[in-house]
């Protein structure tokens, strides 16, 4: 994930005692050389800062008095994010003599005065909280932290606190390190906030600080941490156990067989980057993701209306709080070829210059990025995308082998579990070879497994049930009649002695045949539930199981004649789909 700011602690992190450690302030213009914006986070009064360090010129945002306080060197640029003291307080402090220095928001008094302190904001029933920094306390309004002023200074540059690191030693910095997407601590500082931080930067003080810059500054990416606060919940084992995927940038696949949900999957992974503030761009060539518009900063574009152009998607893309969902369930085939191939470069340039979106999702990703057709400009080294297909066996090999994460949804054809064991050949898995088809064909609809390329898998193939939507799911149906079936779950209809049988792969070639076909060539079929079974079993579509039910229900009583015909309107009333391609 590109790296666009870093927020940095002043006291006992960039500085010892009061002044910045040597080379820390040239680091600091190299960062910004690079196009990286620099941002000073500390919980000093802002005119103490300023007869510590001089001009603050070298960053290019000053957040202090703890996040109350934010100001712009460059334009001057100044604003307060709190209520200000209240003259009670600085009343209270003259009158009991307490030693302490007072800034706009805040109070900053030795944390031996703590008890004091908590006394007077008691008696005088205040929306005070105290706020410790080492051998310092801080009376600060209620919800102000570093965290809240550093969101806010990001907002005005248009930047992601999920594209910045920040750094910290201390107990006021904990909320600073979980806004950003990687939180250090550095290893002289506070043992509480080393514990809970993303990595711990090694070091005796700092002096470390300046090569830790130089290297940000020159591979411009955030390091993707051995361990992660952030997680996406897929399910839950039989056990009971929790799974999810850590928020690392990889690159993610979700397979399966037609109509056994992994749209619906990739839409929960979806939701909950959306709702923890990540830009997600998908390319959605059916609708199925258009209920997303539920959730805030999400626009969906294209559907009846015309799709954007390039330019306008990544002009709606400059925001990081708008993920953006792009409809093409309206445009013909090639057209979505065509239009999935212009604007994939585009945005992974866009990625590369602003980091944005965090994801981009293509579902039918098999239409796409088959072998050899997959588009010059997928940046595949970035990480980041979400490929969903029924088809992964035909995915472009450089595309198929970028794979870091797998999730599978029920998945019956061979050929497609041979490539992915294949994916995973490398992998020392528990789960024997010839497991694998027995466990993957008999997932159900709410089912997925992690194959165990994926590290959260343990090695194992991981089969879960998985967690509610916040939105609900919008099926397509009419996409599914001309997805084919394997071989071995086609239907088969038996031949005469002068003619072969057919065979029906998709719900259109199985609608044609039973209409084309006699009462008494069916009537078995019927009687037997045969074509209802089929439906539930190979399709998992109860509903329209159901109504062939009660068909077949009706052909063993005597009082259903035409049986294609009927047969063939519940199928159209189902899936609605128009003679010719759908």
């Amino acid at each position: 994930m590109k790296l666009s700011a870093v927020a940095l602690d002043y006291d006992g992190t960039i500085a010892h005692d009061g002044a910045l450690a040597p080379g820390v302030r040239e680091a600091i213009a190299e960062l910004r050389r690079h196009g990286i914006t620099v941002l000073l986070v500390t919980g000093r009064i802002l005119e103490e800062l300023r007869r510590a360090v001089g001009d603050l010129h070298f960053v290019d945002v000053v957040v202090a008095e703890n996040g109350a306080v934010i100001e712009f060197p460059a334009t001057g640029y100044s604003t307060c994010l709190a209520a200000p003291i209240p003259a009670s307080l600085i009343q209270a402090l003259r009158r009991d003599a307490v030693p302490c220095t007072t800034g706009r928001a805040l109070v900053d008094a030795d944390a031996a005065d703590a008890e004091q302190l908590l006394r007077m904001i008691r008696q005088l029933e205040l929306p005070l909280v105290l706020v410790f920094n080492r051998g310092r306390v801080m009376v600060l309004p209620q919800a102000v932290s570093k965290a809240t002023g550093l969101r806010h200074a990001l907002t005005l540059l248009r930047l992601s606190p999920h594209n910045t690191i920040a750094v910290g030693d201390a107990e006021n910095d904990h909320e600073l390190l979980r806004l950003c997407e990687l939180g250090v601590a550095v290893e002289w500082g506070s043992r509480s906030l080393q514990q809970v931080a993303d990595a711990v930067l090694p070091g005796q003080g700092p002096a470390a600080m300046p090569d830790y810059l130089r290297r940000l500054a020159t591979t411009a990416h955030i390091p993707r941490p051995s361990r992660s606060r952030r997680q996406l919940l897929l399910g839950h084992t039989d056990t009971g156990e929790a799974l999810g995927l850590a928020v690392r940038g990889r690159n993610v696949l979700v397979a399966g067989d037609p109509r056994s949900g992994k749209s619906w999957v990739a839409g929960l992974l979806c939701e909950q980057l959306i709702v923890d503030g990540y830009s997600v761009c998908i390319l959605d060539p059916e609708g199925d993701y258009t209920s997303l518009r539920a959730l805030p900063g999400v626009v969906v574009l294209g559907g009846p209306d015309p799709l954007p152009r390039p330019q306008e998607l990544l002009r709606a893309l400059r925001h990081p709080d708008v993920s953006v969902v792009v409809d093409l369930s309206h445009a013909p085939f090639d057209d979505k070829l065509e239009y999935v191939r212009a604007v994939m470069p585009a945005l992974a340039t866009l990625r590369r210059v602003t980091g944005l979106p965090h994801r981009v999702v293509v579902d039918e990703a098999h239409y796409f990025l088959r072998g050899g057709t997959a588009p010059a400009g997928l940046d595949l080294a970035a990480g980041g995308y979400t490929l969903v297909t029924y088809r992964a066996s035909t995915l472009d090999s450089a595309v198929l082998s970028s794979s870091e994460a797998v999730i599978v949804t029920r998945e019956s054809h061979p050929d497609e579990v041979a490539a992915l064991a294949q994916l995973c050949q490398s992998c020392q898995t528990a789960t024997p070879p010839d497991d694998w088809g027995r466990i993957l064909g008999s997932l159900v609809v709410g089912e997925a497994a992690v194959l165990p390329i994926t590290a959260e898998a343990g090695g194992a193939l991981r089969r879960i049930r998985l967690s509610p939507r916040l939105t609900p799911h919008v099926r397509h149906l009419a996409k599914y009649v001309d997805i084919p079936v394997s071989p071995a779950r086609a239907f088969a209809f038996p031949g005469t002695g002068t003619s072969p049988g057919l065979r029906a792969y998709t719900l259109r070639e199985f609608a044609a045949a039973v209409e084309s076909t006699p009462d008494p060539a069916l009537h078995g079929f019927m009687t037997r539930g045969d074509f209802s079974r089929w439906v539930a079993d190979v399709f998992g579509d109860h509903h329209l199981a159901g109504a062939l039910r009660a068909l077949e229900a009706r052909c063993r009583s005597g009082t259903l004649l035409e049986l294609g015909r009927h047969i063939g309107q519940a199928i159209r009333a189902r899936y609605q789909f128009a003679d010719g391609p759908a």
